[in-house]
């Protein structure tokens, strides 16, 4: 899963790096970009997953299943 996450943020760079001379510059800051607000989601969704547990709404499984598997999309963690 994370080879194609990352695929999907380098294959625009690739592909608008002949556009013109700024091209490559303005397509690495858009991916980026993206790959930020990516890892600012998967953050926040750990953040909530925290706040669920310590106020007893999951169970310690479901607390580590979900928290595998936001970490499991992440390129971070």
């Amino acid at each position: 899963m994370k080879g194609y996450v990352f695929l999907a943020m380098i294959l625009p760079v690739l592909f608008l790096s002949g556009c013109g001379r700024g091209a490559v510059g303005g397509a690495a800051v858009g991916a980026g970009a993206a790959g930020a607000a990516y890892e600012y989601q998967n953050k926040k969704a750990l953040d909530d997953l925290d706040e669920d547990y310590r106020a007893g709404r999951i169970t310690r499984q479901e607390y580590e299943r979900r928290k595998d598997e936001i970490k499991g999309k992440s390129l971070v963690y």
